[in-house]
């Protein structure tokens, strides 16, 4: 038997036992900006408070560089509800289109989100990163990360045309994410204009 459509009547049932998944009114992975930063002074470090309870995952969405004046590149240090201990785990994956190199670390106190931020040393061009915080609300498991960063320099240091990178990560604590911060991995300035965006994923 063909099924020729779906309605609305006919999806909701579907979900009926799990209706978290669609209440039959909110757009099917609808997402929300909760709140944007652009820095308007150089910052030590972005930080998102109060975040809302009511979504499935969290997202960020940026475009940042720092002052780090000695490689094209620096990194996110990632923290959820101001906990500076070693309960982060991370790895990545980076290539420039000629090489490849990867990492992890267990007991860190920050999840390093690699090629996130690009540098001056990178003639004031910008990195972007997409960031998902999975199930940021659930006590069950501890929280996860996933994210893909990247920068294109154009040669202006060591030659190098650019970075694309995967990194993954986990906060070993069960809590809800309330809070996160960012901030650079060499403690550098984030430089005016960087923008950094949260929403929510229904």
């Amino acid at each position: 038997m063909a099924i020729s459509r779906l309605n609305q009547t006919t999806l909701q049932n579907g979900f009926e036992k799990y209706n978290q998944l669609w209440d039959g009114r909110s757009a099917v992975g609808s997402m929300e900006a909760i709140s944007s930063i652009t820095v308007a002074t150089a910052r030590t470090s972005i930080e998102f408070n109060n975040i809302p309870q009511t979504y499935s995952h969290l997202q960020i969405r940026s475009i940042g560089t720092t002052d780090r004046s000695t490689y094209a590149l620096d990194q996110f240090a990632l923290r959820f509800n101001g906990d500076s201990g070693n309960n982060y785990s991370f790895h990545y994956l980076r290539g420039n289109g000629s090489s490849a190199v990867s990492s992890g670390g267990a007991s860190y106190s920050y999840i390093y989100i690699e090629s996130s931020f690009s540098s001056t040393a990178g003639a004031s061009i910008f990195a972007a990163s997409i960031i998902d915080i999975l199930d940021y609300t659930n006590t069950n498991k501890n929280t996860t990360v996933r994210a893909l960063s990247g920068l294109d320099v154009n040669g202006t240091i060591n030659a190098v045309g650019g970075f694309v990178a995967l990194s993954s990560g986990a906060w070993l604590n069960t809590v809800a994410v309330t809070s996160l911060s960012i901030k650079s991995n060499y403690d550098q300035q984030i430089q005016p204009y960087s923008t950094f965006t949260l929403y929510g994923i229904k």
